[in-house]
Parts: structure tokens; sequence; C-alpha cells
């Protein structure tokens, strides 16, 4: 989803999500009705994942924590299971697993927030501005992951204004101007 700032984009991820109520129409998945379905419901029953803008962490909590709560809807066993899969996919992270998630640079707390998604092993991704705040080498390493998993079959929603960034990963793009769709 791309536009200008105010365009709605943030808006359209968070009602997807639930977080919002559906002010006209309806959201249909797999040819489900889930309109008004919560977040909880979301992501347990139908695999829907989000990762808002800026990073959400628990600055106190230590990295390990905060992959943690990631996967509390999971059970302990089968979130420890899953981090080393995870902790792969972000190699810079699995050094500072104890260090407080507050101590990492922005380029540290993003991949954090993605993998604490990822943990869940979402069918849909829905994530906010994943670019924002980051230098142009953690850009494309965000970036490369995200068409990976696009590639290896999730879902991925994203919103971004980087438009030259978003365009050369995206599979297909949508413009929104004051809520409307204006170009897809």
């Amino acid at each position: 989803l791309l536009g200008p700032n105010g365009a709605g984009k943030s808006t359209v991820l968070k009602t997807l999500f639930g977080l919002l109520k559906v002010q006209r129409g309806s959201i249909h998945l797999d040819g489900r009705d889930i309109t008004g379905t919560g977040a909880k419901v979301l992501l347990s029953t139908h695999g829907l994942a989000f990762v808002p803008q800026g990073r959400k962490l628990f600055g106190q909590l230590s990295v390990i924590e905060n992959r943690e709560l990631g996967g509390i809807t999971l059970g302990m066993k089968t979130c420890h299971e899953r981090i080393p899969e995870i902790l792969a996919l972000f190699p810079r992270i699995k050094e500072r697993l104890h260090s407080a998630a507050s101590s990492l640079s922005g380029g540290e707390q993003k991949p954090l927030a993605v993998g604490r998604a990822l943990l869940l092993r979402p069918r849909v991704l829905l994530i906010d501005e994943p670019s924002i705040g980051l230098s142009p080498l953690v850009v494309q390493d965000v970036f490369r992951l995200l068409r990976r998993l696009a590639d290896s079959g999730t879902t991925i929603l994203m919103v971004e204004q980087n438009v030259k960034s978003a365009l050369k990963m995206a599979d297909e793009a949508i413009a929104l101007e004051s809520g409307r769709l204006v170009l897809h």
C-alpha cells in the first residue's frame, strides 16, 4: 500500500487486523467473512500477524524475553523450539539475546519486532513502514527477508513510503489517496 501521509494506509492494516472497526464493507480471507473478528482470533485461527509502525518492543526486557512474548500464545515449549529458526533469519540479533531491547540500534530493533511476529508462522503478515528510521543497508536486508517470505508462501501486505524500494519487491501495488484507491 502506497500513498502520502494521511492517505489511510495504516488505517487499512489496523482495520484488517481487527484493531479498528470496519466503517463500510467487509473483509474476506479465503472466502470467509472475517469482518469484526478480533486480533486474537485473527492471529490464532486465521494466521494473521501485524507488525505496527515503529518498533513496539518491551525496552526493559531482553531480546530473548521479547521473542518469548511474541510466542506467548504458542506455549513456551513450541516458542522455544521456534526461536532458533527465527534467530537464523536475523544473525545480528542472535549476538544480543541477553541485551535489553532498548539498547539495540534501530537497525536491530525492527528485525526483532518482525521476528517476533514470524515466530507465529503467519499465513498473512501485515507490516507497517518496515523501512522507517533504518539505514539503506538494513532496509535492503528487511526487504530481502520479506521477499523470501513471500516467495515461500507467506502473504505480505506492506505499507511503505519508500516507493522505489517497495515497487522493486512487490507483486502488486495499491495507491491510496484520502482513503480512496487511486491506482492498482
